[in-house]
């Protein structure tokens, strides 16, 4: 469970909003010998009533014959993040009792996890996932445009997963626990940094 004060707590549509646009995540599950830990991108998918992140790995990879089914995972999206400096604060010049912070966005999504190795299903993700990242493309690539025969052979080197998500978490922690003035000097100061090449 994620540490998340209330006033940083993401409500659950905005958070399924950020899944819609954050594709990259890290995957943690329990192994038999500890933690195991995969960065891929996944695809929330909302059909079937429920909520599922789909993705694929390396069948060389030993996350997918080596976690515990019996213990749920969890797939961390990082958003935008970025360091706070005391010196961006109105208190830094009266008093100088201020510190540090972090701002960023984060949506934790926890479920059980599934192993898809059939070749329909196979092709399927890696369809819906190409067909997700080539969308606005003048000229979008489709899975079918490579011949069958190599996609075959590909499809034979990935196994597929499937996060079936029972729970859900989101924070954004944007100093929304400071004041308007002092929001506003974190927005500046925030764009300042942006700006430098």
């Amino acid at each position: 469970m994620m540490y998340n004060p209330t006033h940083f707590k993401m409500e659950e549509s905005d958070a399924l909003a950020l899944l819609e646009t954050m594709s990259f995540a890290t995957l943690v599950s329990l192994g038999q010998g500890g933690l195991l830990s995969t960065p891929l991108p996944l695809l929330l998918d909302r059909s079937g009533g429920g909520l599922r992140l789909i993705g694929h790995v390396a069948r060389a990879n030993p996350h997918w014959k080596s976690f515990d089914p019996a213990v749920p995972s969890l797939a961390i999206f990082q958003g935008g993040d970025g360091y706070v400096t005391p010196a961006w604060y109105a208190e830094k010049q009266k008093s100088g009792k201020v510190v540090p912070t972090w701002n960023y966005v984060t949506v934790h999504a926890h479920g059980r996890l599934e192993v898809v190795q059939d070749a329909a299903g196979l092709l399927d993700i890696v369809s819906r996932l190409t067909d997700r990242h080539e969308t606005g493309r003048e000229r979008a690539w489709q899975v079918a445009d490579a011949p069958a025969d190599y996609i075959a052979a590909m499809l034979r080197g990935i196994v597929g997963l499937v996060l079936h998500v029972d729970r859900l978490e989101g924070k954004a922690k944007l100093s929304q626990n400071k004041d308007e003035a002092d929001r506003a000097a974190i927005r500046a100061g925030m764009e300042g940094v942006l700006a430098i090449p």
